[in-house]
């Protein structure tokens, strides 16, 4: 598909609507944070630990890890529709499954299953790349990513809600019915957008020396795995910090791990409306400038002593905003190193990102005590915040020589 005039709601002959992408996209990212508000009360439920209770974010990413090695093949072979809606159907079976859990291990069996809707985060970006060229797929990425930013903004406070005032269950309730009407809009609107079948497994196999090989794809791919994971590191954290450290309600935990949300879609929005006119390289590069600029101010200010929870969880809003000008331009131009492997690519690059930030989730929750307050989170963050300006300057550096 190469133009988005073909696009007609709700016909399955043509290609998907931005509408139906978002809430593909935003479905999957609003499983992965609307249950953080009630980590604590799970851990008492299921009598078990946080740093077990936590798996159910670090195991959940790892397992979307390795899912992302396969989904780019199999839907460049088969179609991104049908993996598409065999993956919601196992996610809604999976959080029905996860609201009537009575022991620790059925529910993180059940949690480790919803990972299939990951899926739909991977085939949302690709499908666009399918759809239009380079510069317009960074344009189109972001206006989809903005949409689906809206969704997860207000995840968080709605699991908040849900926790403070009918219980954890009501939260995955909740998603069994989101997964659901996803799953008719995508049947009734997902055309297929895959033209020539793809390669088969072996060949997207056989053909990964290829993307290992380029330098620009693992600079791209660093990039939005660093860039990525100073959230994910957040993800890992902010619930111990808004519950130990400030002492905040579920509901205004909830607000506060929504805070991120509000730069990124405000992020994808200057992408939408910039990318084509500036590049995605220099668009990337400003996003990755104003992430470090905003978490090296908060740290500053943790490390002279003044904390609140405003101030940490309003800084977080530059995290938001950095990753939402640089993940859609970097996103497609990882998708863009080798056109004809955009699902591989896309599922390479995403295990990258998303497996790092499993680590970084984990890794995050394991630094933090009472004693200890935000400074290690904030410390983390801006790391791997700079480690994803490096990695974009080298893509940067390799694409002159390319082109002297």
């Amino acid at each position: 598909m190469t133009t988005r005039a073909q696009v007609r709601f709700l016909d399955r002959t043509t290609p998907p609507h931005i509408v139906t992408l978002i809430l593909l996209a935003g479905v999957g990212a609003l499983n992965m944070s609307i249950f953080l508000p009630s980590l604590n009360a799970m851990t008492e439920y299921f009598d078990t630990s946080y740093a077990v209770m936590q798996i159910s974010l670090s195991g959940y990413l790892a397992v979307t890890a390795v899912l992302q090695v396969f989904v780019g093949p199999i839907s460049d072979k088969v179609g991104r529709r049908n993996v598409t809606l065999i993956a919601i159907g196992i996610f809604i079976v999976a959080s029905f499954g996860a609201m009537f859990a009575t022991s620790i291990e059925v529910f993180l069996g059940f949690r480790m299953l919803q990972a299939a809707v990951a899926t739909c985060l991977v085939l949302s970006r690709t499908i666009v790349r399918d759809m239009v060229p380079q510069d317009q797929a960074a344009s189109m990425i972001g206006y989809v990513t903005m949409g689906m930013a809206l969704v997860p903004m207000f995840g968080p406070m709605i699991g908040g809600v849900f926790q403070q005032f009918f219980g954890w269950q009501t939260t995955f309730a909740f998603l069994t019915i989101s997964g659901a009407m996803v799953w008719v809009l995508c049947f009734l609107d997902l055309g297929e957008t895959v033209q020539d079948g793809g390669m088969g497994f072996g060949e997207q196999l056989k053909s990964y020396p290829d993307l290992f090989a380029s330098p620009r794809f693992w600079g791209y791919a660093l990039c939005t795995a660093f860039a990525s994971g100073a959230f994910f590191a957040l993800l890992g954290g902010a619930s111990f910090i808004a519950g130990a450290v400030f002492n905040l309600s579920p509901f205004w935990s909830g607000v506060g791990l929504g805070a991120p949300a509000i730069g990124y879609a405000a992020g994808n929005f200057l992408s939408g409306r910039y990318s084509v006119k500036l590049g995605i390289n220099r668009m990337a590069l400003i996003g990755t400038i104003v992430t470090v600029a905003g978490m090296g101010a908060s740290l500053l200010l943790a490390l002279a002593g003044i904390h609140h929870p405003l101030i940490f969880f309003g800084f977080c809003t530059f995290l938001g905003l950095g990753n939402g000008i640089t993940m859609p331009n970097a996103t497609a131009g990882l998708l863009s190193v080798r056109p004809r492997l955009a699902g591989t690519a896309s599922g390479l690059g995403g295990a990258i990102m998303v497996g790092g930030g499993a680590g970084l989730s984990q890794l995050a929750g394991g630094l933090l005590t009472v004693e200890t307050g935000t400074v290690p989170l904030q410390w983390l963050m801006l790391i791997v915040s700079v480690l994803a300006m490096v990695s974009l300057l080298l893509v940067m550096q390799r694409t002159k020589q390319i082109n002297a």
